[in-house]
């Protein structure tokens, strides 16, 4: 099987399994413990923390761990508006995770008004609408770095000077961009940023929240002092390892891979687009990750495209896998304006850290004879008279 589904889960990397594994045994004590073992795993946690705070530039007092990006995001904006005891005003855009959405319908139903910024075909956040959006009471802006399923680099920079001006707080979600771009608080200007370890290699279950100095974050868990008094609970002590293990290999590699991506990728969409002309690429005018291609084929369906090329050895994604199973577009491609027909055909072809050039050569020999396959199995049959 060739993996090509990195925007969903990178495979662990083999140097992180191989520092994950003392942890679930010889130093499997509790880090809130005063004894040695307790002790020993404490100085893998700290040790983590340091990683990952070199990883985004900050102190690793802003280092924040939580179960993974999904509930990075939920202390995110739970945790902001609950400072300001549930009442005021949020701008998100409509493209964002379902952890950043769903979250929004719940604070609108605790009375927080909520603005959902369209974008435009190529699916930018439009900066103008961004501006004339902001009310005296907005208290917080909600605005992914990256989107998942098309790639497309929103203009987080901007949009923070804009909330610094307004003295409004700025949350990005960098879940996908922290592989495949360079990600700072600094350089996003953000003043809470969230991370997910498996994006580029690291194992699942585990993220960050990382969180400015100058910002005092409840915690939305209770019962515990863990993560100084803002995420309780006994800390899944292996898994943060390899997420500092896999920081660390990042912060060394980040560079050369998204050189090496791109060249992937650019090879990737030249080709497919000469073998089969009627081929869209989502997003293709925008700034994109790397990694990322994701197409639309007028008259296929993508989940059906995602199987055979399944069967054919190939793993890609119709989508994001957070909507895996649906029938519909995705609310992504939906707000870019693809109708049902064209926004249910896309499918996902994202790139990581072990993809191969080889790979990209027999993915596009495959993938375009696949299309025309199946161009050929839903043609209308004529007959003869």
């Amino acid at each position: 099987m060739i993996y090509l589904d990195h925007n969903a889960t990178s495979p662990v990397r083999k140097e992180v399994v191989e520092q994950i594994i003392p942890y679930f045994c010889e130093f499997s004590g509790n880090p809130s413990s005063v004894h040695t073992p307790g002790r020993t795993a404490q100085k893998g946690l700290d040790e983590a923390r340091r990683k990952v705070a070199r990883l985004v530039d900050v102190h690793e007092s802003q280092v924040i761990f939580t179960s993974g990006g999904t509930e990075a995001n939920n202390l995110a904006l739970m945790g902001v508006a609950s400072r300001f005891n549930f009442n005021g005003h949020i701008i998100t855009s409509a493209i964002e995770h379902p952890s950043v959405l769903q979250v929004c319908e719940l604070l609108e139903s605790r009375g927080v008004k909520v603005t959902r910024l369209g974008v435009n075909d190529q699916g930018l956040v439009d900066l103008e609408s961004f501006k004339v959006a902001i009310t005296p009471e907005t208290f917080l802006v909600s605005i992914m770095h990256a989107n998942n399923e098309t790639g497309v680099v929103q203009p987080v920079a901007q949009i923070a000077n804009i909330c610094s001006e307004k003295d409004i707080l700025f949350h990005s979600d960098s879940v996908q961009s922290i592989a495949k771009l360079p990600v700072t608080l600094a350089k996003t200007g953000a003043d809470l940023i969230s991370l997910s370890a498996h994006k580029f290699g690291g194992p699942k279950g585990v993220g960050a929240l990382i969180v400015d100095n100058h910002l005092k974050l409840p915690g939305l868990l209770l019962g515990g002092s863990q993560e100084r008094g803002r995420r309780a609970g006994t800390e899944n002590i292996p898994s943060i390892v390899g997420f500092g293990v896999a920081a660390d290999l990042l912060l060394q590699e980040q560079k050369d891979y998204s050189e090496y991506m791109l060249g992937l990728r650019n090879q990737l969409e030249e080709k497919l687009s000469k073998l089969v002309p009627e081929l869209i690429i989502f997003g293709n005018s925008s700034e994109r990750l790397v990694n990322t291609t994701a197409v639309g084929i007028a008259g296929l369906d993508g989940e059906t495209l995602v199987m055979h090329m399944d069967m054919a050895g190939f793993a890609i994604s119709a989508g994001s896998a957070c909507g895996s199973g649906r029938t519909n577009a995705s609310h992504v491609l939906t707000a870019m304006g693809y109708d049902g027909a064209i926004g249910r055909s896309a499918v996902r072809i994202s790139l990581g850290w072990d993809t191969k050039a080889s790979d990209i050569d027999k993915f596009i020999n495959v993938f375009s004879r696949t299309v025309k396959k199946l161009q050929q199995m839903s043609a209308p049959l004529t007959m003869a008279v």
